[in-house]
C-alpha cells in the first residue's frame, strides 16, 4: 500500500512500523478503553490481528493508570497493543518497557504524555487533530490497513470493510458534532463507501431515525430545540397529524426509515417552517440537516444500521461492565449478544434520564469560569460525563461555561469528567490540559481531549480540583 493509497498518508510510516512489530510478536495482548470508540477500536484491531494470524487476547480497562498498566504487565505478554488509550500514559508504559516487561504498540488519539515509544501511532504526532479528525477507532483502522499490506494473508478488501466500525467509533466520540465527519475521518468514510460497507447521505439530523416512532423521534430531538415539538409529546403528535403524510401503518406510528423519500422531504420541510415560525435562529435550523452514516450490510430498522444508534448501543454495554457484549456485537454476533446489548441500552437510557433529572433538580455550582456538580453515589462514574454533557443547556445549566462532574469511584477515589463545547474550544478551552493539571494538583491524574476529558483524584480533594480547574479555564479563555 503506497503512502498515497493509505487512508491517512501522514501516519503511514508509523502504522507500518507498528504493523511489523505486531507481525513479529509470538502473541499479543490487546488492551482497549470501554466507550464506543474503545470498543470499536478493539473490534477493528482484533479483526485485523485474527486475519493476520497473530494470536491475541483482549482486555478492557475503564481507565489506564499505573495500577492497570502494572496488571497488564503481569499477564506476561511480550507485546501489548493499546487502542484508544495509552498515549496519555506513555510515561508509565515507558517505565515497563525499560524494565523489559513488554514492548508497547500504541494506536491512540489522545494527548500524549511527555514520553515516547518506538511504536506509537497517534494523529497528534503528525499535526492531525485527534479530537475532531481521527478517533481511536480511526487510528486502529489505519493500523489494520497497514497490517493487511504487511501481512502474508489476503484479508477482505485489504481490511477496508473495517471502515464501518471505525466510523461508528468516530461518531460515538462526537467527532461528527458539526454535522459530518471531516479531516482524516473523511478518508476512512470514502474507503468504506468504496468497499460497499458504508453509505453517506444527507438526512434529517436527529437521533433514532432507524428505531424510534416518528413522534418520539421529534419529541426527543434536542440538538435543535423547536418550541411546540421538542420535549412536547402532544405537540409532536399534533405536528405530524397536520401533515399530508400517512405517518401510521396498521394503527402504529411509522419510523423515519419507513417513509418514502418524498414523505421525508415533506416532513423535513414542514419542520423547518415550524421552526422558523417559532423564532428558532437560522444557524440552528441549518443543523436540522446533516450527514448520516449508514452501515450498508446491517438490517434496516435496527440500531446497527445507523452509526449514531450503533455507538449509543455500544456505550450501554461496557459502561455497565459488559465490554464482552459490545465487542461481540461489533464482531458480528446478531443473536444473544445483540439481545443483551438492547437490554443494557434500555437500562442505560433510563439511567441517563434519571441522571439528567437529578442534575436539573439539584443544580450546579457556578465558579467564575466553570460550573460543576458532585453526584456522589447518585450517578454511576462510568456515565457521569455523558450526563454532564447532555445537561449543558438544561434549566440552570449554562452552555457558555465548561462543566465538571464528580462521581464516587470507590471509597478512596473520585471520578472527574469535564465537558465543553465547540465554541468554547474555539475560544481556547482545552480540557485535556485542565484535567491533567488540576487533577495532578489534587493528587490524581487525567487527560483526554480539548472538548471532553476525565481524571481520577483522591476522594475529598474535589475543592482543590475545582480551585485549580477554574483558574486554568480562566487563563485559557482570557
Amino acid at each position: 500500500m503506497a503512502a498515497a493509497d493509505a487512508p491517512v498518508p501522514e501516519l503511514q510510516a508509523r502504522a507500518t512500523a507498528c504493523a511489523e512489530r505486531l507481525l513479529a510478536a509470538d502473541r499479543v495482548l490487546l488492551a482497549s478503553h470501554i466507550d464506543a470508540d474503545g470498543l470499536t477500536s478493539a473490534a477493528v484491531a482484533s479483526s485485523a490481528l485474527e486475519r493476520a494470524g497473530i494470536p491475541f487476547e483482549t482486555v478492557f480497562e475503564k481507565q489506564l493508570d499505573a495500577a492497570s498498566v502494572a496488571g497488564i504487565a503481569e499477564r506476561d505478554y511480550d507485546t501489548v497493543l493499546f487502542t484508544d488509550f495509552g498515549s496519555g500514559q506513555l510515561d508509565v508504559i515507558a517505565d515497563h518497557e525499560a524494565a523489559g516487561d513488554f514492548t508497547p504498540v500504541v494506536a491512540d488519539h489522545h494527548q500524549p504524555a511527555d514520553a515516547d515509544t518506538e511504536f506509537h501511532l497517534n494523529p497528534l504526532l503528525e499535526g492531525i487533530d485527534g479530537a475532531s479528525e481521527l478517533s481511536g477507532a480511526g487510528a486502529a483502522y489505519v493500523l489494520s490497513r497497514a497490517l493487511a499490506e504487511a501481512g502474508d494473508t489476503e484479508p477482505r478488501l485489504g481490511n477496508r470493510d473495517l471502515a464501518a466500525l471505525a466510523v461508528v467509533g468516530a461518531v460515538g466520540d462526537m467527532q461528527a458534532s458539526g454535522g459530518e465527519l471531516h479531516g482524516s475521518n473523511s478518508g476512512i468514510v470514502a474507503e468504506g463507501v468504496e468497499a460497499g460497507v458504508l453509505e453517506e447521505t444527507k438526512d434529517l439530523s436527529v437521533y433514532g431515525k432507524q428505531t424510534r416512532p416518528l413522534p418520539k423521534l421529534l419529541e426527543f430531538a434536542s440538538d435543535v430545540r423547536i418550541p411546540g415539538i421538542t420535549n412536547d409529546e402532544r405537540g409532536a403528535v399534533s405536528f405530524l397529524d397536520d401533515l399530508e403524510v400517512d405517518c401510521r401503518a396498521d394503527g402504529q406510528w411509522k419510523r423515519w426509515v419507513d417513509l418514502a423519500d418524498d414523505e421525508k422531504q415533506t416532513v423535513a420541510s414542514a419542520l423547518v417552517r415550524h421552526a422558523v415560525s417559532r423564532g428558532v435562529p437560522a444557524f440552528k435550523i441549518d443543523r436540522l440537516v446533516g450527514t448520516s452514516y449508514i452501515l450498508a450490510e446491517e438490517e434496516q430498522g435496527t440500531e446497527l444500521r445507523d452509526a449514531s444508534e450503533f455507538s449509543t448501543l455500544l456505550n450501554a454495554t461496557a459502561r455497565y461492565e459488559r465490554a464482552d457484549v459490545g465487542l461481540a456485537v461489533c464482531l458480528g454476533d446478531r443473536a444473544g449478544a445483540l439481545d443483551r446489548a438492547r437490554e443494557l441500552l434500555r437500562n442505560h437510557r433510563r439511567n441517563l434520564s434519571e441522571g439528567i433529572e437529578w442534575v436539573e433538580n439539584t443544580g450546579v455550582t457556578k465558579e467564575e469560569h466553570l460550573q460543576w456538580f458532585d453526584a456522589g453515589d447518585e450517578i454511576r462514574e462510568t456515565i457521569v460525563g455523558i450526563i454532564a454533557g447532555m445537561s449543558m443547556g438544561a434549566d440552570g445549566v449554562a452552555r457558555d461555561m465548561p462543566i465538571v462532574a464528580f462521581a464516587r469511584k470507590n471509597d478512596e477515589e473520585t471520578k472527574v469528567s469535564g465537558r465543553g463545547t465547540g465554541p468554547l474550544v474555539g475560544e481556547g478551552l482545552d480540557l485535556s490540559v485542565v484535567m491533567r493539571e488540576a487533577s495532578q494538583a489534587a493528587g490524581g491524574d487525567g487527560g483526554g481531549h480539548d472538548v471532553a476529558a476525565g481524571a481520577t483524584i483522591p476522594a475529598g480533594n474535589e475543592a482543590t480540583f475545582v480551585e485549580h480547574a477554574d483558574r486554568i479555564v480562566g487563563e485559557q479563555l482570557d
